[in-house]
């Protein structure tokens, strides 16, 4: 006896379908079905040349159509030559039309782009991880936005923040004993944010820093001779780029990202 057929049609991937058939006969032996998978359904041409196939092999059709007019042309030429079929999404479209009082777009492929993004959303994090604290001065050229700050100005979190934006950023610290990667000064001034902070702003949380490490927050990290320093080779790093500077001193990581974003539209 021949293998049961199932068409599964879609004006998209089709892998929506595949999945629901693939768990529906799984329940009946799946190994024993044969699953025909017809993405990318546009016209009615297709349509026919499936539904006559599907009639010859005692098939039946399923599909994820979101366009109507090929939906219920389908769906009329399985009727017309009485072929079983299952629509698996318009029932739920038409059901949610009805209770959000919207419209849909009926437009194809758009679970494929949420997905996109949400793969773009991860690539991001793991690019700022990767980069993160000048691990690798590469990701300098290849970054969306690169920070430029002294040690404690926010630089990961901001990243963090930022890459869930979908924007790849790397993170450079800035000390005096360190020369700034080249890498730096080869990419556009305009990827480049400089994060700035009062002294008296950056003693306190090199202060709490050292505490919370259970650390004498007397220690140079803290001293403010040294902060001093710290900050006026980062001016100095700054002007060599001509970059935007932005002041982190009394700013919460949200703030600094939207005033980041602002000056990338612009």
């Amino acid at each position: 006896m021949e293998r049961p057929v199932v068409f599964v049609l879609s004006d998209s991937v089709g892998e929506t379908a595949e999945l629901v058939v693939k768990a529906a006969a799984s329940q009946f032996h799946a190994s024993g079905v044969e699953i025909r998978r017809i993405p990318y359904v546009e016209d009615f041409a297709t349509i026919n040349e499936v539904v006559e196939l599907a009639k010859e092999l005692q098939a039946i059709v399923t599909f994820t159509l979101v366009v109507p007019e090929l939906r219920e042309h389908l769906i009329n030429m399985c009727e017309k030559h009485n072929i079983l079929y299952e629509d698996i999404i318009g029932p739920m479209i038409t059901k949610m039309e009805h209770a959000f009082q919207k419209r849909p777009k009926n437009e194809p492929g758009l679970v494929h782009k949420l997905d996109e993004d949400y793969f773009k959303k991860i690539e991001a994090i793991e690019f700022a991880v990767k980069y993160d604290d000048g691990r690798d001065p590469r990701g300098i050229l290849k970054a969306d936005i690169i920070l430029v700050g002294v040690s404690r100005t926010s630089k990961t979190p901001l990243s963090q923040y930022l890459a869930h934006k979908r924007l790849k950023v790397a993170n450079v610290p800035i000390v005096p004993e360190v020369e700034p990667p080249e890498e730096l000064f080869l990419v556009p001034k305009e990827k480049c944010f400089g994060l700035k902070i009062t002294p008296s702003k950056l003693n306190d949380i090199r202060k709490e820093r050292l505490k919370a490490l259970g650390l004498d927050d007397h220690a140079n990290y803290a001293n403010m001779n040294r902060i001093k320093n710290e900050l006026e080779y980062f001016e100095k790093v700054i002007e060599r780029i001509g970059c935007t500077v932005v002041d982190v001193s009394n700013k919460a990581v949200e703030e600094t990202a939207n005033v980041i974003l602002g000056k990338l539209k612009k």
